[in-house]
């Protein structure tokens, strides 16, 4: 693990960004007046053996150069059929930012609100796709050059699924917080000319959560690729895996495929 966690350290520096992360979102926001839409799908090995399909359908809107909002939906086949069982919104505003020529920080805080009508067998919390709840946190990304890192911190709550499906974990509470922690750099073109050409990202990023009750954790790496085509279209292949797993999971490692479109001046 130690050289895993080596590697996360000095891998931006050791390679020759773009600010758009694959298991996280930066503190900056989608252009103003945009409207995108995602297609994320994961398959992710089970605990107890096998394979679950996810399929989150996302509806993204720029609403300024300081807030944007998300809508998903989270389809599965983890129960006998193919089937819709929740949904999210995730809201982010801006409220810092300090532009250079090449540079920039940023901090934003960020919400997203949670149903979902699974039943509840695992003692991590998942609002994207496993809980329901609410979450809220703060983001700081700092752009250079070609190198972008981010943090973040949020305070997450579980709350009932549904009445037959209520949160209940033997030694766990339904409070917990989470970490993130994200590197990308752009890799080509090695020369930027025009919008036709392709950007290729490589990623890393390390995400946990700690139960406030049982103080138990894990941490997964995901490292991951992207391209940007056109600077509109982008697509991202990820996998994640533990590095530390201490809470139990359904699925605690798997990869990802996400498709993006984004339409500016939409509107």
């Amino acid at each position: 693990m130690r050289k895993l966690l080596l590697v996360f350290l000095l891998l931006p520096f050791a390679l020759p960004a773009q600010e758009l992360f694959v298991y996280t979102e930066p503190a900056s926001n989608m252009a103003s007046k945009s409207i995108g839409f995602r297609s994320k799908q994961l398959l992710q090995s089970k605990t107890a053996g096998g394979q679950a399909f996810f399929w989150q359908p996302e509806l993204m809107w720029g609403i300024s150069k300081k807030s944007m909002l998300h809508a998903d939906i989270y389809l599965s086949d983890r129960m006998v059929k193919f089937r819709q069982e929740g949904w999210s919104l995730y809201y982010k505003y801006r409220f810092f930012s300090a532009d250079d020529v090449h540079s920039h920080f940023r901090m934003a805080a960020f919400a997203r609100v949670s149903a979902n009508r699974y039943h509840v067998m695992d003692s991590a919390i998942d609002l994207e796709g496993m809980n329901s709840g609410y979450q809220g946190g703060l983001l700081a990304t700092i752009l250079k050059n070609k190198l972008a890192l981010s943090a973040g911190a949020s305070y997450i709550k579980a709350m009932d699924n549904t009445s037959e499906h209520p949160f209940k974990t033997t030694g766990y509470g339904n409070e917990a917080m989470s970490f993130t922690l994200s590197a990308g750099r752009l890799m080509l073109p090695v020369e930027y000319k025009d919008y036709d050409q392709v950007n290729w990202n490589l990623m890393v990023e390390l995400l946990s959560q700690v139960n406030l009750l049982s103080k138990k954790t894990y941490v997964d790496l995901a490292p991951s690729l992207q391209w940007i085509i056109k600077s509109r279209m982008r697509v991202d292949i990820g996998y994640r895996f533990p590095l530390v797993n201490e809470i139990q999971r359904m699925a605690d490692r798997g990869a990802l495929l996400r498709l993006e479109y984004n339409i500016f001046n939409a509107y």
